[in-house]
């Protein structure tokens, strides 16, 4: 029998807190698939960096609002090719605005990225791991999930949705020696936080008990920790990584 290489998933590996991931998994002797949608010099990037001290790593073009590709991406470079030990369900999207000013199309189409994406990523990740018995899937939640938050409807619904599959999936694939876990993060240091003003980053650093943003890296050591060995019992849990911010 071939002895498949332990591979680890992460959706939106280019930038961001999937890049983050992708480094510490591959720090952690993961084979890295990082997947991309737009930005193939920056996920290319990520490739590089791993390889350059000695992991192993490939890029992939994987939009995650199309259901289709999802099941192709599977099937043609992970099923029976690698051994599938963990998948990070990170990619997402925002499309703000006040709800009555919310374009139907942007509801759904953050709808279907954010929540739908990652409930057939973990559906074709799951239909793997059950016939190896071990798998860890950590979907990538958001504190706004729990508390929500004005002109983000849409993401809040999502991410709040993938904190009910996360539980209703680790009910199911449990007994499989399959854990699912949720992180969610708060204000983050991305590209994201980054293009936020100065007055707005002081209104939400003021509502921070801990007062600053947090680190992309913080978001991958909980990650790495929840796919570990240890955390073997933990399963339908959600992990907050915001500094104390709640409502």
């Amino acid at each position: 029998m071939i002895d498949l290489i332990r591979t680890a998933v992460v959706t939106g590996g280019s930038r961001g807190i999937g890049k983050a991931v992708a480094l510490r998994l591959a720090q952690d002797g993961y084979q890295v698939f990082a997947t991309y949608v737009s930005r193939s010099e920056q996920a290319e990037a990520v490739k590089d960096a791993i390889v350059f001290h000695g992991g192993r790593a490939e890029v992939f073009r994987l939009d995650v609002g199309d259901m289709a590709a999802i099941g192709e991406f599977f099937k043609d470079h992970v099923k029976d090719k690698v051994r599938l030990e963990v998948l990070v369900n990170n990619a997402g999207m925002t499309k703000d605005n006040l709800i009555i000013r919310m374009k139907p199309q942007d509801w759904e189409t953050v709808l279907r990225v954010n929540l739908t994406g990652t409930f057939v990523c973990l559906q074709e990740a799951a239909k793997i791991m059950i016939r190896q018995r071990y798998g860890r899937i950590v979907n990538i939640s958001s504190v706004v999930g729990e508390m929500g938050n004005a002109g983000q409807a849409n993401y809040a619904a999502s991410k709040a949705g993938v904190i009910g599959l996360t539980k209703s999936a680790a009910q199911e694939l449990a007994a499989r020696g399959i854990t699912v876990n949720a992180v969610a993060p708060g204000f983050i240091a991305t590209d994201m936080t980054s293009g936020l003003t100065e007055e707005i980053q002081a209104v939400y650093m003021k509502r921070i008990p801990a007062k600053r943003f947090g680190q992309a890296e913080e978001v991958a050591d909980a990650v790495a920790f929840l796919v570990s060995e240890g955390a073997g019992y933990i399963t339908g849990q959600v992990i907050g990584i915001s500094g104390g911010l709640y409502m």
